[in-house]
């Protein structure tokens, strides 16, 4: 009777990048594709609070929201291993750099500023955003960024026309790239 080899993620994948990269959206299906939960520290977070990110930052100002950012990663990479899905500027900390590199994977979704521009110039839950010229604050804060995303494990480029299933294909094959990340399994079948 033969068996059938199965990859089982050894830790899990943290998905880092600028707001608009697609890190719900890729971390969604690969999760799906991998077998492994999705994890979205900002929705953790809003479940904590039971507000809004938008919420907190006008409450609480940025400093509050990213010490509970911090507070919630470590809980989520605590977990079995999962696809973690953070807010923007969660990578900037370097105590949530060490925290990932330490329990988890960091891929960086990097995409351009018109590709991130599109993606995000139409929705109202972006805090960072409300400025009097949101395309140049995106641009900003994107440049600002640029060297700190660099550091992350994998970097895969998510290019405007490169679809849902295409980039979680290139993710995939970028993250078997990385020694130890999966172990392989024999089931019977």
């Amino acid at each position: 009777m033969g068996g059938r080899a199965r990859e089982r993620l050894q830790k899990s994948i943290v998905l880092v990048g600028m707001m608009g990269c697609g890190k719900t959206t890729i971390g969604q299906s690969l999760a799906q594709a991998l077998g492994v939960p999705f994890l979205d520290s900002d929705e953790a977070i809003e479940e904590a609070a039971q507000m809004s990110v938008t919420e907190i930052f006008a409450r609480d100002g940025e400093a509050f929201f990213r010490a509970r950012e911090s507070e919630i990663i470590e809980r989520l990479l605590r977990g079995a291993p999962a696809v973690i899905s953070t807010g923007g500027g969660a990578f900037l900390s370097e105590a949530n750099r060490r925290m990932i590199a330490e329990r988890g994977m960091s891929v960086w979704l990097k995409a351009d500023v018109e590709t991130l521009w599109t993606r995000v110039k139409a929705k109202s839950n972006r805090p960072l955003l409300k400025t009097a010229d949101p395309k140049a604050t995106l641009r900003h804060m994107l440049e600002t960024r640029l060297p700190v995303y660099a550091m992350a494990q994998v970097h895969v480029e998510a290019g405007p026309q490169t679809g849902v299933h295409a980039m979680t294909d290139r993710v995939i094959a970028a993250l078997h790239q990385q020694p130890g990340l999966f172990r392989t399994e024999c089931q019977n079948g």
